[in-house]
């Protein structure tokens, strides 16, 4: 009951805060510059310049504080020892090609990144198109959009309890297994099976981020003109072709920010993997192993901050890509 009050108070003192900072702020810059007087047009040219930046600044100040800051920090802390006290050079890189939890982290964001922006993609251009021409469509997409409020460690909990385990013969509270074993199966140890764990890692944030896509890419459908799905139609295309020839094609460029963006996501994922395995079971990923550096047994801020280093480079290509395309097709 105390975090759900701090969270409202919370809410309350950023929307507040924020009201109060942009009344305040241009109360006082109509001060400094009325817009009435002899220098009426000088001082609202002035004020007009100046404006802007008042709404920027609290942004600027926090990205800079939280985003930029830690940037550099990290790159400090990355060519220094593990207290940052000496400096080290690329000895922290040197020892990350040559560890094995690494080359596991790498290998699985890959798997990844292959297999989580595809299926989230795929379904959620599904449940766009299906939920679309169904009557109670907007129930539909209210339910599979329903995941994206639980947050990613919620989510890990749910799954979890999806994939728990008990003994052959025992009442299993894990509906997976409880499924199993009403068909005579064996009940299995789901997130201990390598390497299909990482699969059922997987799905979780496939069930997550389906939602999503479907949003973007059922409002892409939606902007298609009508002139030419009919003119398809009267043409004698069938609805698979009309679906794949016609709508897909036009909204490759929405696809594209879809799949980028969860792209991003499953590059940062740490919560689902940290909650469901602790990384165990050849299940490590970059995110999870940065962590276990940076805050477990004996922290080494060196390797941690090396670990970071490497994922911002994953993250950031992609990110700018996205949102020059994203520019694009505003445009």
């Amino acid at each position: 009951m105390e975090l759900f009050w701090l969270a409202v108070g919370t809410i309350a003192v950023g929307v507040f805060g924020c009201v109060a900072w942009f009344w305040g702020s241009n109360w006082i810059l109509d001060r400094i510059y009325p817009p009435r007087g002899l220098n009426a047009g000088d001082n609202i040219r002035k004020a007009n310049q100046i404006r802007p930046w008042l709404f920027l600044g609290p942004a600027i100040l926090f990205l800079t504080a939280y985003l930029v800051y830690p940037i550099f920090d990290s790159l400090w802390r990355s060519v220094h020892n593990a207290r940052g006290t000496d400096f080290v050079g690329p000895s922290n890189y040197a020892w990350l090609m040559g560890d094995g939890k690494f080359r596991e982290s790498m290998r699985n964001n890959l798997v990844w990144l292959l297999v989580v922006p595809a299926l989230s993609t795929l379904f959620g251009l599904l449940a766009a198109q299906l939920t679309d021409r169904l009557k109670w469509g907007n129930i539909g997409k209210s339910l599979i959009f329903m995941p994206m409020a639980i947050s990613f460690v919620g989510a890990g909990v749910i799954w979890k309890f999806i994939y728990e385990y008990r003994e052959p013969g025992e009442n299993q509270i894990g509906l997976l297994n409880a499924i199993v074993q009403a068909l005579g199966g064996d009940p299995q140890l789901w997130l201990t099976l390598i390497p299909w764990n990482n699969l059922f890692l997987m799905i979780v944030l496939v069930w997550i981020q389906t939602g999503f896509a479907m949003v973007i890419l059922s409002a892409a459908l939606r902007g298609i003109p009508e002139e030419t799905i009919e003119a398809a139609i009267l043409d004698g295309a069938s609805p698979w072709q009309v679906f794949f020839k016609i709508k897909v094609p036009q909204i490759m460029g929405t696809i594209a920010v879809v799949w980028t963006t969860v792209t991003i996501v499953v590059l940062k994922v740490f919560d689902i993997v940290f909650v469901m395995t602790n990384g165990q079971w050849g299940t490590q990923v970059l995110a999870n192993l940065m962590y276990d550096w940076m805050f477990r047994g004996t922290p080494d801020y060196g390797r941690g901050s090396a670990i970071a280093i490497v994922l911002m480079a994953l993250v950031t290509p992609i990110m700018i890509w996205n949102i020059v395309n994203a520019q694009r097709e505003v445009r």
